[in-house]
Parts: C-alpha cells; sequence; structure tokens
C-alpha cells in the first residue's frame, strides 16, 4: 500500500463512522440505519493489516497540530476493539430491530466507536483528549437507552464519574504538557514523566482518569450499574473495547524504563486487590451482567496490577506493552462474547440452550485460566512483568475468577418462549469466541519472544490447575447441599456513598427550610419561575435532535478544515 493512501486509511478511520452517525440526523434515512452498524469499524480492521506501524501522520489544521500514529501495540488494541465493534453490530441488526428508540443508538453508537478507535490512534494530547471524552460522553444516551428508573440511575453515576475522570485527565494532560516544554506529543509527554523531577501529582491524576474508564477499584463503580442498563450489544462493547480506551491510555502515557517504586506499588496493590475483591463480590450478584461487569473490573485490575508492577521495577516498554496488549485482546473478543451469549440464552429452547450454554462456558473456562486454553496463554505473557509475587497471585486469581464465571452461568435467564434464536445473533458469538480462542496463539510469538507451550511439562500444567478445580469442587460441594450464594446488591461502594449523600441532602434540607421559615419570601413568582426554567432545560438535555447535535458538532471540530 502506498504512503498515500496509507495517510488516507487512518483518519478513514475517524471520519467513516462519523459520517455514519451523520447520516442517522437525514430523516428518511436515519430509520434505516441499522444495517450501517457493521460498517463503521471496517476502515479501522483495513488499517489494522495495512497501514504503516510508528509513522505519525500529521494533520496540522486540526486542533494543536494534531496527528494520527499507529503502534504496534496499538494495532492489537485497534484490532481487537474493531473486531468486537464489528460482530457487535452484526449482534444489534437483529437484536435491536423493532426498538422505537434504534435511529438514536445507531447515532451514539457510531459516536462511541469513533472515540474509541480514535484513542488508539492519537498521537497527541488534543486529540487524545477529544476522543476519550467522546467515548465517555456519547456512551451516555447508551446506558439510559431504555429510560427506566433503573437505567436513569445508572447513567446519572456513569456520567458523574465520567466528568470527574475527564476533569483530572485534563489536568493531568495541561500539567504534563507545561513540564514537557509546551510540547502536545504523547511521545514528549511520556519521555518528561521518566525524568527524575516529574511530579508525581501529575501522573496519578492521569491515573484518575484512565483508572476511572478502566475499572480501577475504587474507582469502578459505574461499571457493576451501567452495563446490566445497557442493551446487551451495548454492554459487549463496553465491556470488552471502551474500557480498554483506559487501559490504553496507562500503555501510552505512564513512563515505561523509569522506575517509580512507590506509585507503581500503589497502583499494583489498587489493581490486584480489585482483581480479588471484585471477583468475590461478582459472585454475589443475580444478574448475569452484572456479574460479567465485575469479572470486566476484576480482569482490568488484573491487567492494572501488572502495570504497577512493571512500573514499580522500572520495566522498559518491550518488556511490558506486548504481553498486555495480548492479555487485553483475549478479554476483549471473549468477554464480548460472553455478554452477547446473555442475549442468546434468553432467546434459545431445548438443545440449542443446551449447546450455547456449553459454548459459554468453555469461553469463561478460557477466562478464567483453564490450562491449555488462550487465556491460560494470555496469562502466562503477563506473568514475567509482573514479578514472582504478581505472577503467584495470577494463578490464584483463576480461583476467584472460575468462582464468578461458575456464578455466571447459574445466573443466565431462562428462555422466553416468545423469541426465537435469529442467526444474526448466533454467528457473532461463534465468530467472536473463536477469535478469543484461537488469535493468542498465533500472537503469542510475536509478543513474547517465546513459542506457545514450546516443551509442554504436563505435571506442571496440572500442578498449575488447582486453583481453578478448588473452585469447581467448591462449586459441586455447593450444589450439593443446596446451599446459594447471597445476592448482594450492585455497585457496592455506591451504596455507601448513595446513604451519605442521601444524610447530606437531607440534612442540608433541613437547614434551608429553617432559614425560610426564619425569612419571608419577597417574591412568590421566583421559585416557580426557577423550575420552570429547569424543566425546560431538562426537556431540551433529553430532546435526541439537539443532543445529537451537540455531541457532532464536537465530534466534528476535531475535523472541521477536513470537512
Amino acid at each position: 500500500m502506498t504512503t498515500e493512501a496509507a495517510t488516507l486509511l487512518l483518519p478513514a478511520v475517524i471520519l467513516w463512522p462519523l459520517l455514519l452517525a451523520v447520516l442517522c440526523l437525514v430523516p428518511k434515512l436515519g430509520p434505516r440505519m441499522l444495517l450501517a452498524l457493521p460498517l463503521g469499524p471496517l476502515p479501522a480492521l483495513a488499517a489494522m493489516f495495512l497501514a504503516p506501524r510508528d509513522d505519525t501522520f500529521g494533520v496540522r489544521w486540526v486542533l494543536l497540530d494534531g496527528g494520527l500514529r499507529l503502534t504496534e501495540t496499538g494495532v492489537l488494541f485497534l484490532g481487537g476493539a474493531a473486531t468486537l465493534w464489528f460482530w457487535a453490530g452484526v449482534y444489534a441488526m437483529r437484536y435491536m430491530r423493532g426498538d422505537p428508540r434504534a435511529q438514536s443508538f445507531v447515532l451514539f453508537w457510531m459516536l462511541v466507536l469513533t472515540g474509541n478507535l480514535g484513542v488508539f490512534l492519537a498521537a497527541d494530547l488534543a486529540s487524545f483528549y477529544v476522543y476519550f471524552a467522546l467515548v465517555s460522553l456519547a456512551a451516555y444516551p447508551l446506558v439510559i437507552h431504555d429510560r427506566k428508573p433503573a437505567s436513569m440511575r445508572a447513567g446519572t453515576v456513569y456520567i458523574i464519574l465520567a466528568v470527574i475522570g475527564e476533569t483530572a485527565l485534563l489536568a493531568g494532560f495541561l500539567m504534563a504538557s507545561q513540564a514537557a516544554g509546551g510540547s502536545t506529543l504523547i511521545e514528549d509527554v511520556r519521555l518528561n514523566l521518566a525524568v527524575a523531577t516529574a511530579d508525581p501529582v501529575t501522573l496519578w491524576l492521569i491515573i484518575t482518569g484512565f483508572g476511572i474508564k478502566a475499572g480501577l477499584v475504587p474507582l469502578h463503580v459505574w461499571l457493576p450499574v451501567a452495563h446490566p442498563a445497557a442493551p446487551v450489544p451495548a454492554s459487549a462493547v463496553l465491556s470488552g473495547a471502551i474500557v480498554k480506551a483506559g487501559i490504553f491510555g496507562l500503555v501510552a502515557f505512564l513512563p515505561w524504563g523509569h522506575a517509580w517504586p512507590i506509585s507503581g506499588t500503589m497502583l499494583a496493590l489498587a489493581g490486584f486487590g480489585g482483581l480479588f475483591a471484585a471477583a468475590l463480590y461478582g459472585a454475589m450478584q443475580a444478574n448475569p451482567k452484572t456479574v460479567l461487569a465485575y469479572s470486566t473490573v476484576s480482569q482490568m485490575g488484573l491487567l492494572i496490577g501488572v502495570m504497577g508492577a512493571a512500573l514499580a521495577a522500572g520495566l522498559p516498554a518491550v518488556s511490558v506493552l506486548p504481553a498486555v496488549a495480548l492479555y487485553a485482546l483475549h478479554h476483549g473478543l471473549a468477554k464480548g462474547a460472553l455478554f452477547l451469549g446473555v442475549g442468546l440464552a434468553s432467546r434459545a429452547r431445548g438443545g440449542a440452550r443446551g449447546l450455547v450454554i456449553a459454548a459459554l462456558a468453555v469461553i469463561a473456562l478460557s477466562v478464567a485460566g483453564l490450562p491449555l486454553t488462550a487465556g491460560a496463554l494470555a496469562k502466562s505473557a503477563i506473568k514475567g512483568p509482573a514479578g514472582e509475587f504478581g505472577a503467584t497471585l495470577i494463578g490464584l486469581s483463576a480461583l476467584t475468577s472460575g468462582l464468578l464465571l461458575a456464578r455466571f452461568l447459574f445466573t443466565l435467564p431462562a428462555a422466553d418462549k416468545a423469541k426465537s434464536l435469529p442467526g444474526l445473533m448466533v454467528v457473532p458469538v461463534v465468530a467472536l469466541a473463536a477469535a478469543a480462542l484461537a488469535l493468542p496463539w498465533s500472537l503469542y510469538s510475536a509478543a513474547t519472544g517465546k513459542a506457545p507451550y514450546g516443551t509442554i511439562d504436563f505435571l506442571a500444567v496440572s500442578a498449575s490447575a488447582w486453583p481453578l478445580g478448588l473452585a469447581a469442587a467448591l462449586v459441586i460441594a455447593a450444589l450439593g447441599i443446596g446451599l446459594r450464594a447471597p445476592s448482594l446488591p450492585e455497585g457496592d461502594l455506591l451504596g455507601v456513598v448513595s446513604r451519605v449523600s442521601a444524610r447530606a441532602v437531607a440534612a442540608a434540607q433541613a437547614a434551608a427550610s429553617v432559614r425560610a421559615s426564619e425569612k419571608p419570601v419577597e417574591n412568590g413568582q421566583t421559585l416557580p419561575e426557577l423550575a420552570e426554567g429547569l424543566e425546560r432545560l431538562e426537556r431540551l438535555i433529553n430532546d435526541h435532535t439537539a443532543t445529537s447535535v451537540s455531541l457532532i458538532l464536537i465530534a466534528l471540530g476535531l475535523f472541521a478544515a477536513l470537512a
């Protein structure tokens, strides 16, 4: 492929889904845009194979001389995300058929896709921030799609944490750019964070911004409430692709090759703590999508823990990032298949249901790290950067992951006799499962420089299987004695925050009522007029057209000159 064609291919990754989003606003075309859902990530899939690596293609008339760059690590994130978005789009074509809000679903789907893919290509701070903000803000309508009370509550939690994350990230970017002499290039900022005089406050602002998106405990509480609220295909991309924007942010900005012993250790403790805590809490959930959400928190905690350990040890990027990208690829594809499988389970009956559950069990075992599966292979790749203690924790995590994913299988919904099992929903699950189970084997050598299971020591493999075997024994024992897992509310720390907030609001209202009773109201019309104004504002915000146009204008700001 020529250099000129490659120069056009990377902008097409961003512009094409953005164009599809604009077409959703065309009155006669918008209702038919469900058919376009799989088309959005096609340029990204082409770029994965054809675009050159590590060359920056500048777009000097956009923002602050922004640019697009596809790195060797970024190609795995881009390819995995594009593959998931494609098959989830095929699934959504059938799943969302007949939905009265399908048009707005496609619109925001395309906007989130634009931001998600853009994060993996951005070469400068301004571009990265715009894409990252687009992912965060445009995903809100997907979370509240059905407008049910639980969804609206989940959306409130999501948007509050998204804004907090964006604020922390913006502050960190500004401080990092200033410290780098005003440069906005990500590479310059990362190199500056690696100097001995770098400010740890800057580093932790960046970690906080990305940690919220990636589900780092205790910043994770949006995941367990947002995933169950969103439609099934949206949940799949939320868990499989969108949280990877946070992981990729850490990959791109952490100062690899320079030891941060205190910050790295703190990050490792938070990550590995979330690995086990989220798995145990998720095993006590009743909703299969909530269980999978906690599984994502757990698995992302594992990745963050590995990166924290590597940061503390000062390991170079080449020793860390390929393995992290390989694990992220497997997790994204496998978790996408599991989420889409929830929709299949609600439609499959008889023998078909047995096949669906068996397929989901195989994928779940791979995620848990069953020896000789792709998941175990991906875990073996990250044990080196994790250090000896981290590698031990990764091995032990098969116990809690096994319990969590066993819980998932037991919470799958019963079949709805009124619904059929269409092929357009079956094929994506099969395709994602096959990719998750096969791709790590073909990419392992490139990521680690070693042959996958070069000489298999079956005695060592058997010994490493004991945590998962113990999980299976505990599940069988619980079934034998009729023991049921307790059902805990989703959101864990969110409940504590909600109770404290409710008490604070009640106290403030009580204080306000006392002050109001002591001072007469001079203008009785002020409060009703204010309430009416707020209602009009709320109607404007909830209006699909106004919201859609606003978000598209934000996205188009990145490519105004091209338009």
